[in-house]
């Protein structure tokens, strides 16, 4: 289960900045290309809206951040200044680390709390009230976003979400460091799909496309 919840994690961030990237390509060309004065082309491009553009990318990039924090917890790639942590003696620095992630954990999970009240209050309750056919006249559908003019609490629902993946992160790492006293580590070297043998082959090979050994690659 842990694993599947990894991979979506995974997924998500690198669809996101996939997408994103590949929607602001789009735009910029279709920006400049409408400057040209090609004729039949030029009024096709004008004719397009590409406004929202804009608008998407940013919220896509509010929850790829979300989620990407929730995702530097679980591999230890957040920067973190530990050097008076790390000059103590072994038990005072883990008591120091669990009240850190802890704090850590509290904080995450305070702004996700307050984050679902928010979501909830800005349009949730009426989906959720008009999903299940109940009739609560008091209730407003609450705002959309100006261009792609889409219930706004779809997007802010990153603020719950990805906090509250990120309170389970930081108990996940408080949880396997009480048991292992390890806490995890980025090496910004590894290479991902490649191993150490993978890595040592490529080590024997010189500019030339020959080995070390003379023999060619």
């Amino acid at each position: 289960m842990l694993k599947l919840l990894d991979h979506l994690e995974e997924w998500l961030v690198a669809t996101l900045i996939g997408a994103a990237t590949v929607i602001i390509f789009v735009s910029v060309v279709h920006r400049y290309a409408s400057g040209l004065a090609i004729p039949g082309v030029q009024d096709w491009l004008l004719s397009l809206n590409m406004s929202w553009t804009q608008e998407l990318c940013i919220y896509m990039f509010i929850w790829m951040a979300k989620f990407g924090a929730a995702y530097g917890v679980r591999t230890g790639i957040h920067v973190g200044v530990d050097v008076f942590i790390n000059s103590l003696n072994s038990k005072l620095r883990a008591k120091f680390v669990v009240i850190g992630l802890s704090g850590g954990a509290l904080f995450t999970s305070i702004v996700g709390t307050l984050g679902l009240m928010f979501v909830w209050e800005v349009g949730m309750r009426y989906a959720v009230a008009s999903t299940f056919g109940l009739d609560l006249p008091h209730l407003t559908e609450g705002p959309v976003s100006p261009d792609l003019e889409w219930p706004v609490w779809i997007f802010y629902s990153a603020i719950p979400l990805g906090s509250y993946l990120m309170c389970f992160r930081f108990i996940q790492v408080i949880t396997s460091f009480i048991r292992t006293g390890q806490l995890p580590r980025h090496d910004a070297g590894h290479v991902a799909g490649m191993d150490e043998k993978d890595i040592g082959d490529y080590s024997q090979l010189e500019p030339s496309g020959k080995n070390k050994n003379g023999g060619k690659s």
